[in-house]
């Protein structure tokens, strides 16, 4: 996997994570926030830098889209298929990670309230989720499932996946073999590109 400009040839998928949002603090599957114009424009700016590897003059960019229900995802990949084309898929289980409790509250804010459970969080993720919140365990399920059955399929040359920080974090920590324990280590930047190697793909 690999964020730069320098991805092998041939890379087949590409995960997009939406920009900026109007919401603020844990925004994951329980906050359905849209983007600002600011995060529009950077994701479609994002594309039109970063186009797969290989393409002939003039070729189409992608063959389909899968995104997150969610609007920041859902928005701009309903446009960009409509715009392109190609068909859509929608996939549930490529959702953010819930933060239950902390949906929508800020970390300086949980510093006030629970400021040890915070700091467990973030010294332990797997082991200790937000308060009625996702397990890391079962987001990385849901995640894999969801990329074998809508993204992994036979035959597809060029697929957009636009999702969200910690999907992408768990599908690079699986690629990658990094522990689940260092998932919160993965770097995953508002509205950047990242290239799936071909050969990982059905991994």
């Amino acid at each position: 996997m690999s964020t730069g400009a320098s991805a092998g040839a041939g890379a087949r998928v590409g995960l997009l994570r939406h920009g900026e949002t109007t919401g603020e603090g844990f925004c994951g599957a329980g906050s359905d926030v849209p983007l600002t114009a600011r995060g529009q424009a950077a994701m479609e700016g994002e594309l039109a830098r970063r186009r797969p590897p290989g393409l002939a003059s003039g070729e189409p960019a992608w063959d389909r889209i899968v995104t997150s229900p969610l609007q920041r995802c859902q928005g701009p990949a309903s446009a960009w298929a409509e715009r392109w084309d190609v068909p859509l898929v929608v996939e549930p289980r490529l959702k953010e990670l819930h933060f239950g409790t902390w949906e929508g509250r800020s970390a300086a804010a949980l510093m006030e309230t629970e400021a040890d459970a915070l700091g467990r969080f973030w010294q332990d993720p797997e082991g200790c989720p937000p308060p009625e919140g996702e397990a890391l365990g079962a987001f990385r399920e849901r995640v894999l499932a969801g990329w074998r059955e809508s993204v992994a399929t036979p035959g597809t040359a060029r697929t957009l996946v636009v999702t969200h920080g910690g999907v992408i974090r768990v599908l690079r920590a699986h690629f990658e073999g990094i522990p689940l324990a260092e998932l919160l280590n993965i770097e995953a930047p508002l509205a950047v590109l990242h290239w799936v190697d071909p050969a990982r793909v059905q991994a």
